[in-house]
């Protein structure tokens, strides 16, 4: 696990020193809205991103996204047997991010990748995806919407998300 970690972080900081190409280095955090059976277990989900976005033309960037998101488990009532307190669950998406400019002040984008299980111990991976909406405050703040899941052998953990993203 931590050789994948270092690898992911040597690639992710590897990329903006090979390619000459303008980007720009962003940082965000989300709040989310647990969805599906998601919402059973947990009562909301906070993310925090970090992503290098390569201008491959005026209105198209690409490049790597890595997050830790978190899900924050609740307490549920199981059938008259008492209260089971279920655990907060982690994991570290490391995603392609793909962003169009549809006008001055929106754009559309997605996030593609795979969620390392962090927490709890024994957590499994599982792909990742994140379609998102942006609309520009400024030249250095957007605020997005997002849709956050992460999909294996039919189980999916999801979120609707809210929060901001800022130019460094």
């Amino acid at each position: 696990m931590k050789k994948l970690l270092v690898i992911a972080a040597l690639a992710f900081a590897g990329l903006g020193v090979v390619n000459a190409q303008e980007g720009s280095l962003n940082g965000g955090v989300n709040v989310g809205f647990p969805t599906g059976d998601t919402s059973d277990l947990s009562s909301f989900a906070m993310s925090v991103e970090v992503n290098y976005l390569f201008d491959v033309s005026e209105t198209f960037k690409v490049g790597p996204s890595i997050s830790y998101l978190h899900y924050f488990g609740k307490d549920i009532e199981i059938n008259g047997l008492g209260t089971y307190e279920v655990e907060d669950s982690g994991f570290l998406p490391i995603a392609a991010a793909a962003r169009f400019v549809a006008s001055e002040k929106f754009s559309v984008g997605a996030d593609l990748g795979y969620g390392i299980g962090i927490s709890p111990s024994g957590q499994e991976g599982a792909f990742y995806y994140r379609p998102m909406i942006g609309y520009s405050v400024s030249e250095k703040v957007m605020l997005q919407a997002t849709y956050t899941g992460m999909s294996k052998n039919s189980n999916t953990v999801s979120n609707f998300g809210v929060g901001a993203m800022f130019a460094l």
